[in-house]
């Protein structure tokens, strides 16, 4: 019988066989690594690289601001918001839709030449592929999407702020759902506070987005931006470079779809640091309180021993508050286009002085060599060339009479000091003024400070070269009209100057600058940063004036509040100087109109003996200095007094001063003890005097906070239904590495339906 032979293969062929197959298949697949990770090795790390770690930029943390007894004024607070990483956001639509994405033109001047260019619609990709999640969870919030597409263009690198100030509720349901988005992260970031609201706002100023941010010289150094806010007004502008941090750095990972999946290490950002200004915010709180009486107006307080800034009040006023971390549209225009002009520092703004420059010519003269007891006749008015001069007092039909220099400052005689003035001369009355720190910006680290205007021969030369100066011009000035101007923070150093007796001081506002462990930072010199104490810029009698003539200017004052036109300066048991004025001024309608709008001043200071406050009050539309500024000033004097006897006002959060251009005839304040006193007594007029007697007013051009655009068409997102593009299919889909070496799996077919 024939032997059967099997067609089954042995064991031993079956093992052979799959052995050599394994071993094919291991060959090509140890080929295909050495091909990806030799010869294309260095293109996969640099992809690989760029996909995976991501460094964003941290914000530095700013230093604190503190009044001179280390209250906190300005400090920080975290603020959760929505950044949308743009570049993730393209990278994220091309891995799900393909490398084909929406394309947008626009027109950019290169070299001279309007250029067409084109981009990434970043609009259509952010609504395509992140709005519809965040709409079908109730996340999603309308924007702007012209600015969007301009943070594109421009600054890319930096994240989109798509939300900000999220409430714990949203921040909860953000953490709740794992949203997977390319892009799209969760931030907290250190905004500022200002602590009192509105208390101090016209000192501290206030912080913004850096301009030209694109430009920013390490914004290289990160593949994301967060830039620091810097200071756009007053101490935080001027004193941006020492309240200012050092920034961190967040490295997070990023998955091949642009979707951030952790964080892998981080730098924390250093603090800045701390600023201590010499304000007593009690004091501050006091003299803004008392400010409040009128709509439009300004007070400093210097402590005359040394110069140092006790409190500076401006009114009307804002919350720096509602600029922070951005503010809207409406808002800012509702505060910069206010005809009473809140956001600008009144006490840094120049101003005709009215009678209180009458201490400046008084003090020129006396250097001049004119004797505190000589008399000048007041008929009632002076005549200079064909013009008659008058005196306040000759509009009630009288005259003063024959005064020497203390009654003549009591009464705020004009006609004494047309004449006193003349015999002075321009140039010793402008040199006075320039020792007392007129006519120049004082040097207060606080931005928009005027220098004020000295008005001499040599400066009508240059503003009107046509006129000549004449005798009517210095009687003019002699008074305080015309074209001389100073600021309240400037009279109050000219008051706390006749206060001491003749040490005219550098103002200051800034008391120590120290890092976070408490040392005082010092310049690269060694020097510290912070200005030193009762720096003197003038001594009186260095330039041949003598106590007794001072003390003829401070008895002078002493009578204006004791029997002349400041008794309602007067305090209980306190003796108390000062001098009224009264400047006029027009303020001109849209129609080419213009009605009065005088400035009233009054400058004091108190304890008579030994003067621990010194005080410039400017109020614009009141009647008089007597009848509005001075019981303002009284106030502020009385309050701070009453500090040392254990009396604490407190200091609480102040909402916006609002402004007013309403008249004001009369400030009273409740328990007033305060004689009544005319409201009409010193008045000076410039209705037949040479000079510009008022001119209108520029605004001032403010740098502008972080304001936030409003939602446009295409940014109306929120509740909205939308076409959205549908993936590619997985043919049309780049094959990954598997797809590469096996092929591409086929589908297998479906069923027949039955």
């Amino acid at each position: 019988m024939a032997r059967r032979i099997s067609r089954r293969p042995s064991a031993e062929w079956r093992v052979v066989f799959l052995g050599f197959t394994m071993l094919c298949f291991l060959g090509v697949l140890v080929g295909k690594l050495w091909y990806e990770q030799v010869l294309r090795g260095k293109q996969w790390a640099k992809k690989i690289a760029g996909q995976s770690e991501v460094t964003v930029r941290i914000p530095s943390m700013r230093g604190e601001i503190r009044d001179r007894n280390g209250l906190t004024l300005v400090t920080n607070r975290a603020s959760y918001g929505v950044d949308f990483y743009l570049p993730d956001m393209e990278r994220g639509y091309r891995t799900q839709f393909g490398n084909k994405v929406p394309v947008v033109g626009y027109q950019r001047t290169i070299r001279g030449m309007m250029t067409n260019m084109r981009e990434a619609d970043i609009v259509q990709i952010v609504n395509t592929t992140v709005m519809p999640r965040l709409d079908e969870l109730d996340l999603a919030q309308d924007y702007n999407s012209e600015r969007l597409q301009l943070h594109y263009r421009n600054a890319r690198l930096v994240p989109f702020t798509y939300q900000e100030e999220l409430d714990y509720e949203t921040i909860a349901r953000f953490s709740e759902h794992d949203l997977g988005l390319p892009g799209v992260d969760i931030a907290v970031k250190p905004v500022r506070q200002y602590v009192y609201g509105a208390l101090a706002a016209h000192l501290l100023g206030y912080v913004g987005a850096p301009n030209d941010i694109d430009k920013l010289p390490d914004i290289e150094d990160y593949t994301f931006y967060q830039p620091d806010v810097e200071g756009k007004s007053q101490v935080e502008l001027v004193y941006d470079k020492w309240i200012r941090g050092t920034p961190g750095v967040r490295v997070m990972q990023r998955s091949s779809k642009g979707v951030i999946m952790g964080e892998i290490r981080r730098e924390a950002p250093k603090t800045g640091n701390n600023v201590y200004l010499t304000i007593d915010a009690k004091i501050q709180f006091i003299t803004e309180r008392a400010l409040r009486a009128v709509g439009r107006g300004a007070a400093v307080v210097i402590n005359p021993k040394n110069g140092d800034i006790l409190a500076m009040a401006s009114v009307p006023s804002y919350d720096p508050n509602i600029f922070i971390p951005s503010v809207s549209v409406e808002n800012w225009n509702k505060v910069n286009r206010d005809e009473t002009d809140p956001l600008t520092n009144r006490a840094i703004q120049g101003y005709a002085p009215g009678s209180t420059y009458k201490t400046v010519t008084a003090l020129a003269g006396l250097r001049a060599g004119l004797p505190a007891d000589r008399y000048y006749n007041c008929s009632g008015s002076v005549t200079y060339g064909n013009k008659a001069m008058k005196c306040w007092i000759a509009e009630k039909g009288g005259s003063h009479g024959s005064l020497s220099l203390p009654d003549a400052l009591k009464h705020s005689c004009n006609c004494f000091f047309y004449q006193w003035g003349n015999a002075a001369g321009i140039d010793q009355i402008d040199a006075v003024g320039e020792q007392l720190g007129l006519g120049k910006r004082t040097g207060v680290p606080l931005s928009g400070e005027s220098g004020g205007i000295l008005p001499g021969p040599a400066w009508l030369q240059s503003v009107a070269p046509q006129e000549r100066w004449s005798n009517g011009y210095t009687a003019n000035t002699s008074i305080g009209q015309g074209s001389v101007e100073a600021s309240p923070l400037q009279m109050a150093m000219v008051v706390a100057t006749i206060a001491n007796r003749g040490i005219s001081y550098t103002p200051r506002l800034i008391a120590r600058v120290v890092d976070q462990q408490g040392n005082d930072v010092k310049n690269a010199d060694g020097t510290l940063v912070a200005p030193p104490e009762g720096n003197i810029r003038a001594d009186l009698h260095a330039v041949g004036i003598t106590d007794k003539q001072i003390e003829s200017v401070r008895d002078g004052m002493r009578r204006v509040v004791d029997t002349g036109t400041g008794k309602r300066a007067q305090i209980k048991g306190v003796v108390v100087a000062g001098k009224t004025g009264t400047a006029q001024f027009w303020r001109y309608l849209g129609d080419g109109q213009k009605i009065k709008d005088n400035h009233t001043w009054f400058i004091t200071f108190a304890p008579y003996d030994e003067p621990k406050y010194a005080v410039c009050v400017m109020v614009q539309g009141a009647k008089s200095g007597g009848g509005v500024s001075a019981p303002i000033a009284q106030k502020i004097i009385e309050e701070s007094l009453a500090l040392e006897k254990g009396y604490d006002p407190g200091v609480a959060t102040l909402a916006p001063a609002p402004g007013s251009f309403t008249p004001i005839e009369l400030v009273e304040f409740k328990k007033s003890e305060a004689p009544a006193g005319s409201l009409a007594d010193d008045r000076e007029t410039a209705e037949h005097s040479e000079g510009p007697a008022g001119r209108a007013r520029e605004r001032q051009v403010l740098a502008e906070p972080n304001i936030r655009a409003k939602a446009d068409a295409r940014g109306k997102v929120k509740g909205q239904s939308r076409n959205v593009a549908a993936p590619l299919p997985p043919s049309a889909r780049s094959p990954g590495l598997f797809q590469r070496v096996f092929g591409t799996k086929k589908n297998n077919p479906q069923p027949p339906t039955r």
